[in-house]
């Protein structure tokens, strides 16, 4: 199935099954299932406006279905812990991010709940298979997706019929972010890791 049919069924399910249907998606979405929940809140903030949906039990079913799905993914990460140690906890990527989520995780919690969300799923298996307090991920996870669901569906909500426009652009953004985040690891690990050849030959000579 296609990315576009994918959301195109979505809506189809919003549209008949209301609010509960926005829960039960989002809590999946929180699970890691490829969803398109930024499309899903933009959508939901517009179907408001449009009265086809609850102004009340939709961002507080969506909420809670989001808050839900991702406090079971780090409870997955955190008893299955010794599994993803043994299976990736000795390669140089699963050292590199746990050497950052351990400098930066209250931050990487929150901002992988609102505008880097294609680092959620990850982000969170981390903070759950690397023992990361509870109440400081449920914390940051509490803000995090609390903008996410009242800034996008708030977007939405306010641009109306325009919410299509606004949702591709919210993409794009991210996309753009993300790309940039890549480029600036990659050069950082460039420069870190390629410097030290150089040194240790100077050093010899």
């Amino acid at each position: 199935m296609s990315e576009v049919d994918l959301s195109s069924l979505v809506l189809s399910w919003i549209a008949s099954y209301g609010a509960p249907m926005v829960g039960g998606l989002l809590f999946l979405g929180g699970l890691g299932l490829p969803l398109p929940g930024t499309l899903i809140v933009v959508a939901s903030g517009a179907f408001i406006r449009q009265s086809l949906l609850d102004v009340t039990s939709t961002p507080l079913l969506g909420y809670l279905g989001t808050i839900s799905g991702d406090t079971l993914l780090y409870g997955i990460g955190y008893f299955a812990s010794a599994h993803i140690q043994a299976r990736f906890g000795q390669t140089a990527a699963w050292k590199s991010a746990h050497n950052l989520f351990s400098r930066r995780g209250a931050w990487a919690i929150f901002l992988t709940r609102w505008l880097l969300t294609a680092l959620a799923f990850p982000v969170t298996l981390i903070a759950g298979s690397n023992r990361y307090p509870f109440r400081k991920f449920i914390l940051f996870d509490f803000l995090g997706e609390l903008v996410w669901v009242a800034l996008y569906g708030g977007l939405g909500y306010a641009f109306g019929s325009q919410w299509e426009l606004i949702s591709q652009f919210i993409s794009d953004f991210s996309g753009f972010v993300m790309g940039g985040l890549a480029l600036g690891a990659g050069v950082y690990l460039l420069l870190k890791f390629g410097r030290k050849p150089a040194l240790k030959r100077s050093g010899s000579a």
